[in-house]
């Protein structure tokens, strides 16, 4: 499975954000690769990923980019984040 981390600029927010999504995919036993992207890379990225995961403002900003979108409120609460991608993947 693949994950998208977006924010604005692909470097700060986004790389602590992967640190919990990581934690998270274990925790649901999710086979996930990461990559980080910031907010312009990431339309064109996200066709080639499962899940998008990203703050509310950055979300609308995105659009509908065909894959499932998580919105994030808080980055460093690894609680949220695994709650989000549990839903976002169905879990």
């Amino acid at each position: 499975m693949k994950i998208l981390a977006v924010c604005g600029m692909g470097i700060g927010t986004s790389v602590i954000l992967t640190g919990n999504i990581e934690k998270a995919a274990h925790d649901l036993g999710l086979d996930a690769e990461i990559e980080v992207a910031d907010i312009w890379t990431a339309r064109g990225a996200a066709a080639g990923a499962d899940v998008v995961m990203t703050s509310g403002e950055l979300a609308a900003e995105l659009g509908d980019v065909g894959v499932p979108v998580a919105v994030i409120d808080d980055f460093l609460d690894g609680d949220e984040v695994r709650a989000r991608l549990a839903t976002a993947v169905g879990r």
